[in-house]
């Protein structure tokens, strides 16, 4: 599922952090965009680079219906496990089977071959409108790398 992708930047000591421009965010860093017959989710490039490096991905199966703010998947990486929340209500269609050997992919590409599910939307326009534009959500991330450099 690759797509070209226009990122927004932000960069901060030795790390530059990209947001794809063509998707929408949840608070948690969850990444939603419309396509291939549903609603694609993934992480972004901030939650994946701060969480380090993925050694584990255990998504929903295809078949499970979920509710805003339900378990989606769960990430382990040598830093935390992470439980991320589905962004959007629906049904999960399909699941990066490639992530099961190689679950790195998702620090590697985490925009493109690192995707988790795609999710047939109950109600897509309903979702996207509580979710962060790319604008807000690199506002947002400008916001925590903030208020962590005053907490140092």
């Amino acid at each position: 599922m690759s797509v070209k992708n226009e990122y927004l930047e932000l960069t901060v000591d030795k790390f530059t952090f990209r947001v794809a421009t063509d998707r929408f965010y949840s608070m948690e860093g969850v990444w939603t965009r419309e396509g291939e017959g549903g609603v694609v989710i993934g992480l972004s490039d901030f939650l994946q680079q701060r969480s380090g490096d993925v050694a584990f991905a255990e998504i929903k199966p295809v078949g499970t219906l979920l509710k805003d703010g339900d378990e989606v998947a769960v990430i382990e990486t040598i830093k935390v496990n992470i439980s991320l929340s589905s962004p959007v209500n629906g049904k999960i269609l399909d699941v990066n089977k490639n992530l099961e050997n190689a679950p790195e992919i998702i620090n590697q590409n985490p925009y493109g071959d690192g995707w988790l599910a795609l999710i047939a939307p109950a109600n897509w326009s309903a979702d996207q409108a509580k979710l962060l534009s790319p604008q807000a959500y690199l506002e947002q991330m400008r916001q925590v790398v903030d208020a962590e450099a005053r907490n140092r």
